[in-house]
């Protein structure tokens, strides 16, 4: 299967490259939410995060905190916007992470998505629900 990350990985297709380890490679977004917008990836052709291998998670989301906090001084930004998608709205079958430089006023409003509020008696049914799981995969 075709992977554009992968392909900016071995080198098939330029990409504007800003970082890079033994473990990722970090370049800028072609379609950015706001100039310095970076992709950072894993190497290895993974899909979700839950695919990353307990060895690749550290050094993945250490390079993440770290191209966060120098996009900021690097490009006065004021903050920044760290998020990953699994599947639903992930463009590239490829696990990455997207660092977006932020400044007050700048449009991007919150989360891209509608909120709702629980419904009665639902957020405790939910949070129960996640615990018997959390519990479950940490016995494991």
């Amino acid at each position: 299967m075709k992977c554009a990350f992968c392909d900016i990985i071995q080198g098939a297709v330029s990409a504007e490259i800003v970082f890079e380890d033994d473990a990722t490679i970090a370049f800028l977004d072609n379609r950015p939410l706001f100039p310095g917008h970076v992709l950072l990836v894993p190497r290895e052709h993974l899909e979700t995060m839950a695919d990353l291998s307990d060895n690749l998670v550290g050094p993945l989301f250490a390079n993440a905190r770290r191209i966060a906090r120098v996009l900021e001084s690097a490009l006065g930004a004021e903050g920044s916007f760290v998020a990953v998608n699994n599947r639903v709205s992930q463009s590239v079958p490829h696990i990455h992470v997207h660092i977006v430089p932020r400044r007050k006023g700048d449009g991007l409003k919150g989360f891209f998505w509608p909120r709702h509020r629980y419904l009665a008696e639902e957020m405790a049914r939910v949070a129960e629900q996640l615990r018997a799981a959390l519990r479950e995969s940490i016995a494991k």
